[in-house]
């Protein structure tokens, strides 16, 4: 019997419009998993385990993760999503839960993007969550309703107020375009400025194709060590921004336009 879940091998592409243009483009792949089947895969699967070392695995404290004292601190990401979805008026408890991400690889990760797909027991979808992240592992929820579903697509517009990039205010604006995964992946999500301008393109386009430890180990031939290469491909883009003399905002200013995020960032005090 084949997995619900599945692997997406996908292109992200970033267009820059203003104040300097900029684009690039690179290969990637990411698992969408049922939550209710991650032990499954973890058994059947040779190459993945779910909190523990192997080729592939899924932690669930890089999701949705609450401070080490919070008494909530050992559930796991599926019930940390019930709660966050009953904050926003959805009892999780019956429904199918997707999700779109990066495993570790080899023990590391970085998830820039992740999104959880619910749907009730006849497959309609009823929310989604966009699960934000930076480079200071800070993470933002974005949530979306039955309100915010056009046909198979959750769209959105609303001021970010999280730090995602030092070249994009905190208080610009996401434009979410989040179509619901079939066989194949269209994610778009956009910045505007205060004014409405539309300066930034982000792109998440790909084909499904079925999780298999076959499947493992040729997506991580093809591109090995795929969280630190896109690590890697932030920064040196940032670099190259840098140089175009892109205006720069440090993550310190404006601290009060940092809201509602998990896992805030709390630097190194002598």
């Amino acid at each position: 019997m084949p997995f619900t879940s599945s692997i997406f091998t996908a292109k992200v592409m970033h267009h820059r419009l203003a104040p300097k243009k900029h684009s690039f483009w690179y290969n990637v792949y990411m698992f969408y998993v049922d939550l209710d089947e991650i032990d499954l895969l973890a058994k059947k699967l040779r190459w993945f385990s779910r909190n523990s070392f192997n080729l592939f695995s899924f932690r669930d404290a890089e999701h949705l993760q609450l401070p080490k004292n919070h008494p909530d601190q050992t559930k796991n990401t599926r019930q940390h999503l019930e709660t966050y979805l009953k904050e926003n008026g959805i009892d999780g408890s019956d429904l199918k839960i997707m999700l779109l991400t990066n495993f570790n690889v080899l023990s590391y990760n970085f998830n820039p993007v992740s999104f959880y797909y619910c749907f009730d027991r006849e497959e309609n979808p009823v929310c989604c969550v966009a699960e934000i992240s930076n480079t200071y592992r800070e993470m933002k929820l974005f949530f979306f309703g039955k309100e915010e579903l056009e046909g198979n697509t959750f769209k959105k517009i609303t001021t970010k107020y999280f730090y995602v990039s030092p070249f994009i205010d905190h208080d610009d604006v996401f434009d979410f375009s989040l179509k619901i995964p079939g066989n194949k992946l269209d994610i778009r999500i956009d910045d505007l400025d205060k004014d409405g301008n539309r300066f930034f393109i982000s792109t998440l386009m790909g084909e499904r194709k079925p999780l298999s430890d076959v499947n493992l180990w040729r997506y991580f031939l093809q591109i090995p060590l795929i969280p630190l290469q896109i690590m890697g491909m932030i920064h040196w883009q940032a670099f190259k921004l840098w140089l175009k003399k892109i205006p720069f905002h440090p993550k310190a200013e404006n601290p009060e336009l940092q809201r509602n995020v998990y896992k805030p960032y709390k630097p190194q005090t002598k």
